[in-house]
């Protein structure tokens, strides 16, 4: 039996068709496991919008779950570009994080920024699967050669990376703080709600001192407010990169 290190020289000189078999085997099995978790997250980012409590977590949702649809189609297009037939298979994991996003609604009061707060970790950690994903997915069609699959999607995952970082500095923004005080402000009798009972995105664009405080966030991401006294949900994955602007 040969080496391993002769095992790979083989696959990278063309010569171990057994090793390249299985692989695209290992890729195409990746692509369809994506696919189907790209179409699961697209109906969760619906059902988090309308769970959301803000404007802004609200319009995040939206603005992603648009974005994902774009994502499904470059998928499609991933698939056709190494002569396979679109297909999915079940991702378990995706189906277990869009359960605890559900769960998050159950578990939180209406209407409150708890919710917010949980809705963003929630997908994050949504996120956080599909960097992980698409990552692999990257490396395996590079190896393989797929040069025009390995780019696009790459320009996804760039994507996914953006929106984790969005999503942090979303709770960095104003969520965390509010979130953290909301008990504080019910026990003292105080309303920090409107007539609905809920917050209005433009509770937190004005001039006042809640503004200043907690800064706000823009829907077309243009601007954040400097928040140091929270660490929101900062993640190792969660850094600046290239693509498409959550919000």
């Amino acid at each position: 039996m040969a080496s391993l290190g002769s095992q790979i020289a083989n696959f990278f000189s063309g010569n171990d068709n057994d090793t390249r078999e299985g692989l695209q085997s290992l890729f195409v099995s990746e692509l369809k496991g994506i696919y189907y978790a790209e179409k699961q997250a697209v109906d969760a980012l619906g059902e988090q919008a309308d769970a959301s409590t803000t404007d802004e977590v609200r319009n995040a949702f939206l603005q992603h779950q648009e974005e994902t649809r774009g994502q499904v189609a470059r998928l499609e297009d991933v698939f056709r570009s190494i002569g396979v037939e679109v297909d999915d298979k079940t991702c378990a994991a995706i189906d277990g994080l869009v359960d605890d996003a559900q769960m998050v609604v159950s578990e939180t009061e209406s209407g409150s920024l708890t919710r917010d707060a949980g809705l963003i970790i929630a997908g994050q950690k949504i996120e956080h699967h599909e960097i992980a994903a698409y990552g692999s997915a990257v490396t395996l069609a590079s190896v393989l050669g797929y040069s025009d699959a390995a780019r696009m999607l790459q320009q996804t995952l760039d994507e996914e990376k953006n929106t984790d970082r969005k999503l942090t500095q979303l709770a960095e923004s104003f969520i965390n703080q509010r979130a953290a005080s909301e008990d504080d402000n019910s026990s003292s009798g105080s309303s920090q709600y409107g007539t609905q009972g809920q917050y209005s995105g433009s509770q937190y664009a004005g001039t006042g001192s809640s503004a200043d405080q907690y800064g706000s966030v823009n829907p077309d991401g243009t601007r954040y407010g400097d928040s140091s006294s929270t660490t929101g949900y900062n993640t190792g994955s969660s850094s600046s990169t290239s693509g498409s602007s959550l919000i």
